[in-house]
């Protein structure tokens, strides 16, 4: 058996005595029941996910993956794509966003290099390299399916070992020029309408936002993705850090664990792990609301509410980690907060 089969195999349903019994508690501590609003879902969740009314998530990683994509021959990015690397290099030297904001939320910053089009010797850098970037979906499939699978497997392997490591909690980041057009182009794959999900990326301008429109019009008429096959999507259209996230949210699944899920990216990666296996959407913590149009939008198909709104679209997994404090928040008022009957407090 494949290991994305197996990992697939093990994605089980959510612990629904967990959550009922984690209702119960949040409902009798000192406070109106539901007044902490979408903080006391974000416990039932928890429960649900991890089996057990108190949680923890102590342990915390946002695994960072790296690719590139051929479609930027286009002309669909405001940046070159030695930009890819520059930027690897910068998140394992810890100068970049990620890392300051990482640090701030307690969370281990992990890079891989899943696709960079340029070979990448660092001792610090998780090398998974399926292949040297995709090729040019404007004129033929990004990859085959067989290297779409070994990317996905390549994140499985990673979130795996962090798991086996001790870590409760996982997010999602990434870096690759051009992957705002890899995912505008699952989503259309996946049935959503090619002008409101495909946006300005890095900063295009109406120029160059209309080539990004009309490689990605290429790219699904050359292709013809099925919109219910999520390898089918991903090879024809997709990246290799974002099988790499789609690996991610399998394993995390499999081995009932939370994952946090970034912007725009991170959103498109959901969209393709939900056609794999619709179960694995109920281990997601959709972290924000990214200002790229297309996000919401692939939120809203899979029944996702983000818990932030922050007009940002970085990527790297910045919104992912600031969720963590929210994800902490939650777990902290399950246990640490005090019944009516442990403070003698009338209820009404």
């Amino acid at each position: 058996m494949s290991l994305l089969r197996e990992t697939v195999s093990k994605i089980g349903e959510l612990d629904r005595d967990a959550m009922e019994k984690c209702k119960e508690r949040l409902d009798s501590l000192t406070k109106p029941p539901g007044s902490l609003g979408v903080l006391e879902d974000l416990a039932i969740k928890l429960a649900g996910i991890r089996e057990q009314v108190l949680n923890q998530v102590d342990k915390r990683s946002v695994l960072v993956m790296a690719g590139d994509h051929g479609v930027v021959a286009e002309g669909v990015s405001a940046f070159p794509q030695e930009v890819t690397p520059q930027m690897v290099l910068n998140f394992l030297n810890g100068g970049a966003a990620i890392n300051v904001l990482s640090h701030h939320a307690g969370a281990n910053v992990k890079v891989a290099d899943i696709g960079v089009a340029s070979d990448m010797n660092y001792p610090q850098l998780i090398n998974k390299k399926v292949r040297r970037g995709t090729d040019n979906m404007a004129k033929g499939p990004a990859m085959t399916r067989d290297e779409a699978i070994k990317a996905i497997e390549a994140g499985i392997e990673i979130a795996e070992a962090e798991i086996k490591a001790g870590v409760n909690l996982l997010a999602t980041g990434e870096m690759g020029i051009g992957n705002t057009t890899a995912s505008s182009a699952i989503l259309v794959g996946s049935g959503l309408e090619l002008d409101v999900v495909v946006g300005r990326g890095t900063g295009l301008n109406d120029e160059g936002l209309e080539r990004k429109r009309q490689a990605i019009k290429r790219a699904i008429e050359i292709n013809q993705p099925d919109p219910q096959d999520g390898l089918d999507i991903l090879h024809k259209v997709g990246g290799l850090e974002i099988g790499a996230i789609i690996g991610v949210i399998l394993a995390a699944a499999a081995n009932r664990i939370p994952v946090i899920i970034d912007g725009f990216i991170a959103g498109a990666a959901a969209v393709i792990a939900a056609r794999i296996e619709p179960k694995s959407l109920d281990y997601i913590i959709p972290s924000h609301s990214s200002a790229e149009p297309g996000h919401a939008r692939a939120l809203n198909s899979l029944g996702l509410r983000p818990y932030l709104e922050l007009d940002m679209r970085l990527g790297e997994g910045t919104g992912a980690v600031l969720a963590m404090h929210l994800v902490e928040a939650s777990c902290k008022i399950v246990s640490e907060m005090a019944t009516f009957a442990d403070a003698g407090v009338s209820r009404a």
